[in-house]
């Protein structure tokens, strides 16, 4: 059996990743798990694949967990476990703990052979890379890791002889791809987009979007940032600077294209003119069960591509007047630095402010932007620094939110 600790494990890829574990249940054990402040769920995850150490966002949480665990202990099987009220006595199986020490011990766990990094923000950042650092596999499902501290991650990568295996459906399908040829074969790494919501509207429309209209995505059900991100076209920003880490490649070497139908997930194009495209299913549970397992691949029945359903490919040039979010992206990779955490800390702020009301549409990119040209320059050389990077920015962009408050 392969243990397995995953943070975030009541997010939408955390879930997902269990659903997975669950079809191979001879294949894993989940010997740690964390989630942030969904108690009812993450009960129910313990109870079911009883980990030997769990963490959650606050106290006031881990409290509310060890609560719901005693209450149940009634239940068959569970009367052996000796819960207490103190949450960080360590006397309770499992042993419940909260906050980023927590998070880094359920990624630590000595047992754990690969980490699922799944947790959303950059607070998975310090516990995947001491993962890292201990040699363990890595299946990262969490874009701030590469976004904010790709060049100090993947040296740690290198360091340690890591394998990192990408979950994000994008980035697994050029893993997928690139097993056909040499790093020094490959000419471009081609990301697909869906376009999100306003792929066929006029930027005057827009303008005055609403959260309702931005939310409504064409192809996907995700989260609500995640959605925003997509009708932006930041998503693809994001996946442009984890791929120049995951892959090694340069800038020039990766394009973005809209492609409406989201069934070809990325491409490779050799030097030689050949192009390899992975098609599949919209269903997160085929990369996941790619990255858990490889360098196999196992039987699935629940992630089929509908051949009826495949009329046509069809594929775009991204219209970057509609969406200066992947422009901003770019540029944020070209000058390095604390830039691209920088982006990804203002895209947070700025989105959740969009969809608060305090925001236009617009004011998206604009409060990026301006984050971006305010931002100290500074030498990245630990994780500490990206933290700080990350706060500044924050600081920054909710000024500059409040700024441009509707």
């Amino acid at each position: 059996m392969k243990k397995i600790a995953i943070l975030g494990s009541t997010g939408s890829i955390g879930r997902q990743c269990v659903n997975v574990i669950d079809s191979l249940a001879d294949d894993f054990q989940v010997v740690s798990m964390s989630a942030g402040q969904n108690i009812p769920l993450i009960a129910e995850q313990v109870r079911k694949y009883r980990p030997q150490v769990v963490s959650v966002a606050t106290e006031v949480g881990a409290r509310e967990l060890c609560a719901a665990l005693k209450k149940n202990r009634g239940r068959k099987g569970d009367a052996a476990w000796g819960l207490h009220d103190d949450p960080r006595s360590g006397a309770c199986e499992p042993e419940i703990l909260f906050g980023a020490e927590g998070i880094e011990r359920v990624a630590t766990h000595p047992e754990a052979e690969m980490v699922v990094s799944a947790a959303v923000g950059v607070v998975g950042l310090p516990a995947t890379y001491k993962a890292v650092t201990l040699g363990k596999s890595i299946a990262l499902a969490n874009k701030e890791v590469l976004v904010a501290a790709g060049e100090i991650v993947m040296a740690a990568v290198k360091r340690h002889n890591v394998v990192l295996l990408p979950v994000d459906s994008e980035h697994n399908a050029i893993h997928q791809c690139l097993r056909a040829g040499q790093q020094s074969e490959v000419k471009r790494l081609v990301l697909t987009a869906s376009g999100g919501p306003f792929r066929n509207a006029p930027v005057a429309k827009m303008n005055k979007a609403t959260p309702k209209q931005a939310l409504a995505h064409p192809n996907w059900r995700m989260g609500n940032r995640i959605t925003i991100d997509s009708a932006t076209l930041m998503n693809k920003g994001f996946e442009v600077i984890e791929a120049r880490w995951l892959f090694d490649v340069g800038l020039d070497q990766i394009q973005v294209v809209i492609h409406r139908q989201s069934t070809i997930h990325s491409m490779v194009e050799f030097v030689d003119g050949s192009i390899l495209a992975q098609l599949g299913a919209t269903d997160m549970r085929m990369p996941i069960r790619y990255a858990l397992t490889y360098p196999e691949r196992v039987p699935s029945n629940d992630c089929a591509l509908d051949w009826s359903t495949l009329r046509k490919l069809e594929f775009e040039e991204v219209p970057e007047r509609k969406f200066p979010c992947l422009a901003l992206a770019k540029k944020a990779l070209k000058q390095g630095g604390p830039l691209p955490c920088a982006l990804n800390a203002a895209d947070e702020i700025a989105v959740a402010a969009f969809l608060e009301g305090k925001l236009s549409f617009p004011g998206i990119a604009a409060v990026i932007e301006r984050v971006l040209e305010r931002m100290p320059r500074c030498a990245f050389n630990k994780i500490d620094d990206v933290l700080a990077a990350d706060a500044e920015a924050r600081r920054l962009a909710r000024e500059e939110a409040k700024r441009r408050k509707n």
